[in-house]
């Protein structure tokens, strides 16, 4: 059944370290980092999203940046409901929306007191109505897969804060495994690494750049079978002299520090597959698995997957907006909508 559509419906990833929104015929119109900062003095908010994140690790002890989603848990739920206000009516272009209808990924570590807390929130800045969806449904959704059919599909969706890995069929999640382990536990890794190996104290932003520029989970090789190795300099600080350093990284560097970060997404696709039903297995089987979220964009993560587990990986055509484009499409057909955020698993 397709019930009233309205142009200012809107689908929301409320992601933890990016909050994407997807308006029906425009698609995604806002991009911000899940971010915020106040005075602690005026107790004023005075950024939110990309610019609040420019802040971090820069501002004075007066202001404070805050990521208010932490390991896809709501860690301060007043700065995410003031985050997500400021988000939707930038996204509508008002001041005083109201009468629209929205449906939110949240991250599947959040608690069934922070779904009914986020659905208070965005009903009370004008939402008529509000659903609440699980990610990898979303991100299912948005990659095109049919959650509907007897079929089963399997999708990982690697975030900043958590990657999900479910397998749905008939229209809910038959098997799933989360991890609080993804984007945010990678830059970890890439700080870690760059410390031991290099000598360099180096920030997350820094870290999230070699990640993105040259990150890899499997360097490939020439035909000559020679590893085709990519470089990239950054600056840090030398951790014997105090001061300044430029070094180079390369993406065999970049496998290195992410291997065991690789290895736990693995084995969670493993124990996902294990624990589904001898029919269920069979059908991923012989479909493959799909790969969403920013983690996905990791240069040969689907060909290490499939490597490991003999199964057919594919990346989303958008990867990154998977679930903002999943929630949004999700409102085109409310009966079936009701049944994916019931959140019942089968």
């Amino acid at each position: 059944m397709f019930g009233f559509s309205s142009s200012k419906d809107m689908g929301i990833d409320l992601g933890t370290a990016n909050t994407l929104i997807y308006i029906k015929d425009k698609g995604v119109v806002l991009n911000e980092a899940t971010c915020i900062a106040y005075d602690k003095r005026s107790q004023k908010i005075i950024a939110t999203g990309t610019k609040a994140k420019a802040m971090y690790g820069k501002a004075p002890k007066e202001i404070v940046v805050i990521r208010p989603l932490q390991d896809g848990v709501i860690s301060d739920f007043d700065l995410t409901a003031e985050m997500l206000e400021r988000f939707i009516k930038q996204a509508l272009g008002e001041k005083n929306p109201s009468g629209f209808r929205v449906a939110i990924g949240v991250p599947s570590g959040v608690t069934e007191v922070e779904k009914r807390a986020v659905d208070e929130v965005v009903r009370d800045l004008g939402a008529r109505e509000v659903y609440i969806l699980d990610e990898p449904t979303a991100a299912a959704i948005g990659a095109g897969l049919d959650i509907d059919d007897s079929e089963a599909s399997m999708i990982a969706d690697i975030g900043g804060g958590t990657c999900d890995i479910a397998i749905l069929a008939l229209g809910g999640i038959v098997v799933s495994t989360s991890l609080r382990y993804a984007g945010d536990k990678f830059n970890e890794a890439i700080i870690g690494y760059v410390r031991k190996k290099k000598g360099v104290l180096i920030g997350e932003k820094t870290a999230e750049e070699l990640k993105i520029r040259v990150g890899s989970a499997m360097v490939e090789k020439d035909e000559e079978g020679k590893e085709i190795l990519r470089t990239m300099s950054a600056r840090g600080r030398d951790l014997i002299s105090g001061l300044p350093k430029e070094f180079k990284c390369t993406n065999k560097d970049m496998e290195a520090a992410l291997h065991e970060s690789m290895e736990m997404i693995v084995d969670a696709i493993k124990n996902t597959v294990e624990k589904a039903p001898p029919e269920i297995a069979a059908d991923i089987a012989d479909r493959g698995m799909m790969l969403t979220g920013g983690g996905a964009m990791i240069e040969n993560l689907d060909k290490l997957i499939s490597q490991k587990t003999s199964m057919s990986v594919g990346i989303a055509e958008q990867p990154y907006e998977a679930v903002a484009i999943g929630t949004g499409k999700s409102l085109d057909d409310i009966e079936k909508l009701e049944l994916y955020a019931s959140d019942k698993k089968r």
